[in-house]
């Protein structure tokens, strides 16, 4: 008995210390992948969010409870295995770490909000970088996604104590970008050589017409000859004064 007894002593600090090291790193696997929403759904993808499926009925463990805050980890594709899930509340990353660490936590929830029983005619959803008013660097702020992507998402579950579980990363996902309309590089179709040729004749004869017009005018009221230069003389039309009646000359035989 008394062996016994020694052996549980000498094993209980082994045991402790292993509860330790899997409070970080042994969480419950829940078996679930984040999925983006219905690809009819409008604005499912924008430059600057994205829209899940609310993960219902996934949080109904036994090692969960109702007081456990559940947040959505966003991280770059290629953070995921750097990813180390903050052992307290004072340590989750904030939007604003994002550039440095590759991740962070927002969208903080209670399971009571993702119950398993949803109503068939109502849309359950998670915009992901909706909150164009938040600050930043305040914890929990679903702010604008900085870049087009790849981005990867899971869900993880906190108590008081640390983290409790995790569900799987879901697949890659890629925001939408800005196009830039370029011309097409190289040389021109034919029926685009067509088109400019036929415009450049139109072109031509409008102005070649305007040019006439312009000259008929200017001889139509000149009535002869353009002025050409200062030693030619200048055509006045005659005018027939009726008005005035010119005196007989004085004189004669």
């Amino acid at each position: 008995m008394g062996l016994s007894g020694g052996r549980y002593r000498l094993l209980m600090p082994l045991l402790l210390l292993l509860a330790c090291l899997q409070r970080g790193t042994g969480l419950e696997r829940i078996r679930y992948m984040p999925q983006l929403a219905s690809p009819t759904l409008a604005g499912m993808l924008t430059q600057t969010t994205f829209t899940l499926e609310q993960p219902r009925g996934q949080f109904s463990h036994f090692n969960i409870s109702d007081l456990d805050a559940i947040w959505l980890v966003v991280a770059r594709s290629n953070a995921t295995q750097s990813f180390t899930a903050p052992q307290r509340a004072e340590d989750i990353p904030a939007p604003a770490d994002f550039t440095r660490r590759g991740y962070y936590l927002t969208l903080m929830a209670r399971r009571s909000l993702y119950p398993g029983n949803q109503p068939g005619n109502q849309l359950r959803v998670l915009r992901v970088g909706n909150d164009t008013g938040c600050l930043p660097a305040r914890r929990g702020c679903n702010a604008p996604l900085p870049g087009p992507g790849p981005y990867r998402v899971k869900f993880l579950v906190m108590s008081d104590r640390g983290p409790v579980a995790e569900t799987e990363w879901s697949s890659e996902t890629r925001l939408q970008q800005a196009v830039a309309l370029q011309a097409a590089p190289g040389p021109q179709s034919a029926g685009t050589v067509v088109i400019i040729a036929i415009l450049s004749v139109l072109v031509a004869v409008l102005l070649t017409a305007l040019l006439a017009l312009l000259i008929y005018t200017c001889y139509d009221t000149c009535g002869s000859t353009p002025i050409s230069g200062p030693e030619q003389p200048v055509c006045v039309r005659r005018y027939d004064t009726h008005h005035v009646i010119s005196p007989p000359a004085v004189g004669g035989s």
